[in-house]
C-alpha cells in the first residue's frame, strides 16, 4: 500500500479529530445530555473509513488507539496509557479500527452514491455497538467489577442512551463524508492536470 503525503495528512487529522472527538464536552460542556456525555468518535471514525478508505481509515484509527496506550491523553476524560486496555470501555476503541475498515470497503465495494454512504456508516456503527458491548460485558465478567445484578441485557440498556444519537452521526457521516469524497477527488484531478 503506497502512501502519498495527503494520505498521512488525512490520517494523521483523522486522530487528531478522535481525540477531539473523546473530549468534546471539555469543549463544549452543553454537550452533555442527561449527565451522559456526547462523543462524537464513532462519527470520526466512521468518516475515517469514507474518506480514507478501508485500509488507511483502518490503519488511523489503530494509530490513534496505540497513540493512547503509549501514555497521550487522546482517550475520553483525557486518558491514556496502557491500563486503558483494562477498561470495559476499552472494546469500542479496538471496534474503532473495524468500524472504520467495514466503512470503507462497503463502500468501494458498492456504487458511488449517497444511500451507500449512508448504509455504510450504519454498518459500521453496528459494528462498534456489537464489538464494544460484547467486550464491556465480558470485561465485568471476566476482570472488572461489574456492578450489583449485572446482566448481559443491562449491558445493552446502557447503549439505548447514545443509540438514537450515534444513528443520527452515522447518516450524517455518510452524506457529509460522501460530499467530502467527492470534493478531494475534484481537488485531486485538478493537481494532476496542473502537473501534466
Amino acid at each position: 500500500m503506497k502512501l502519498r503525503t495527503t494520505d498521512l495528512t488525512l490520517a494523521a487529522m483523522f486522530v487528531a479529530l478522535m481525540a477531539v472527538g473523546a473530549n468534546i464536552t471539555s469543549i463544549a460542556p452543553f454537550m452533555v445530555v442527561g449527565g451522559v456525555p456526547i462523543t462524537l468518535q464513532t462519527f470520526f471514525a466512521i468518516l475515517a473509513g469514507v474518506v480514507l478508505g478501508s485500509r488507511l481509515g483502518a490503519i488511523a484509527m489503530m494509530v490513534y488507539a496505540f497513540v493512547g496506550l503509549v501514555g497521550v491523553p487522546v482517550f475520553a476524560q483525557f486518558g491514556g496509557g496502557f491500563g486503558m486496555f483494562l477498561k470495559p470501555t476499552f472494546g469500542f476503541i479496538v471496534s474503532y479500527v473495524f468500524t472504520a475498515f467495514v466503512t470503507g470497503y462497503i463502500i468501494e465495494k458498492m456504487k458511488n452514491t449517497v444511500r451507500v454512504y449512508a448504509f455504510a456508516a450504519l454498518v459500521g456503527m453496528a459494528i462498534n455497538y456489537v464489538f464494544g458491548t460484547n467486550w464491556m460485558y465480558a470485561a465485568y465478567k471476566i476482570w472488572a467489577s461489574a456492578p450489583d445484578g449485572f446482566t448481559y441485557k443491562m449491558a445493552w440498556l446502557w447503549m439505548v442512551v447514545p443509540l438514537p444519537k450515534d444513528i443520527i452521526l452515522a447518516v450524517l457521516a455518510g452524506i457529509v463524508g460522501h460530499r467530502l469524497k467527492r470534493t478531494l477527488s475534484r481537488s485531486q484531478l485538478s493537481n494532476v492536470k496542473k502537473v501534466s
